[in-house]
């Protein structure tokens, strides 16, 4: 069985052009013509290619490199070996990213899986809808009445883009994607299996069975945001569901109806958003939150992994446990626990 490429490289880097595109600097005299064929992990450095620490965990495997060039931050600078040229950089990885991003071009958004350009055979356009010039949709997919899809962007095959849909420019949505009732912005990375714009879960409880309450809003999804597999973002029930400007989205996220997400957050796999909760710019939710609905979590804040949000958060605090609460009062409360459990077990122990 052949052994396939699925990223090609677009090129090298010499050491100055990376100098040049990071800003990271030489900690020593460094050959500049020197270049760079790949990006690789620290441990599998080897000459011709740039390796990163970012991580105080890995620091000692930096002195054992073969690698032609490390990112590094200025207080590793003096373990990265004499044939490595150190690049010191107060932010290695972000560095690297920049680097990576250059010579594996295709990796920054998914393109056509078909390997074609244009409208496919087999894909099904409604004649009433709208694409601009350098439009891809691969075969399968569905567009449906009034949809306008702006320059540069791909639709998946059997991706659906239901009626009045707009999406920006070069924007990528996944295989089988679902797209309802959405205004999309431009350079929205959606991955595949992502749902978008069904009904919110809403319905008027009673003694008597539960009466479905009709979802009239939408999904706004603004600019430069990415949403990975599996995730559902369902439309508001009677205002828009929001997903604010840079937000970066896990796989299997649910986010229900009439939620907004501020600018630039980041929520990790299988988090859950309760309807109506306002979230602020920059908070960032580990994996497998759940927060409860109509609650405010302030600008900055920051949730652990498996954390119960019961209640409003304060902007730029540190959140985990369950029920939710600061970070300290959280660990504290571990740590006594851990003491009085260590007691029990010992007194068991003498009896």
């Amino acid at each position: 069985m052949s052994d396939p490429v699925f990223f090609r490289r677009a090129g090298s880097l010499t050491i100055g052009e990376i100098v040049e595109l990071t800003g990271a600097k030489p900690s020593r005299e460094a050959d500049l013509a020197a270049r760079i064929e790949v990006v690789s992990p620290l441990d599998q450095g080897v000459p011709g290619a740039l390796v990163f620490l970012d991580n105080p965990k890995y620091a000692e495997d930096v002195r054992t490199t073969r690698a032609t060039a490390c990112l590094v931050s200025q207080h590793y600078a003096d373990r990265v070996p004499e044939a490595t040229i150190a690049l010191v950089t107060p932010e290695p990885y972000a560095a690297c990213a920049k680097v990576s991003a250059m010579l594996f071009p295709d990796a920054m958004q998914p393109g056509s899986v078909f390997g074609g350009s244009g409208i496919s055979p087999g894909a099904y356009i409604h004649p009433d809808a709208r694409l601009e010039d350098g439009v891809t949709v691969d075969p399968g997919a569905v567009i449906g009445p009034r949809a306008e899809i702006g320059e540069g962007s791909v639709i998946g095959p059997n991706a659906v883009i239901g009626p009045d849909v707009r999406i920006g420019r070069h924007c990528s949505i996944g295989p089988q994607s679902t797209v309802l009732f959405a205004l999309i912005g431009d350079r929205v990375i959606i991955h595949p299996g992502v749902r978008i714009g069904q009904d919110g879960f809403g319905f008027a409880m009673s003694p008597r069975g539960h009466m479905k309450v009709p979802q009239i809003g939408r999904v706004i999804i603004q600019n430069d945001v990415e949403i990975g597999a599996n995730t559902t973002i369902d439309r508001g029930a009677n205002r828009d569901t929001v997903i604010g400007e840079g937000t970066k989205i896990d796989n299997l996220v649910q986010i229900g109806h009439n939620v907004t997400i501020g600018r630039h957050c980041v929520i990790v796999s299988q988090v859950g958003i309760s309807g109506s909760t306002d979230i602020g710019d920059f908070v960032a939710m580990g994996g497998q939150v759940g927060v409860a609905g109509h609650l405010k979590i302030g600008m900055g804040a920051q949730i652990g992994a498996q954390a119960g949000v019961m209640t409003d958060v304060p902007a730029g605090v540190t959140y985990g446990g369950s029920p939710a609460k600061p970070m300290r009062e959280f660990m504290r409360e571990v740590a006594t626990l851990t003491k009085l459990a260590g007691r029990k077990l010992g007194s068991d122990s003498k009896e």
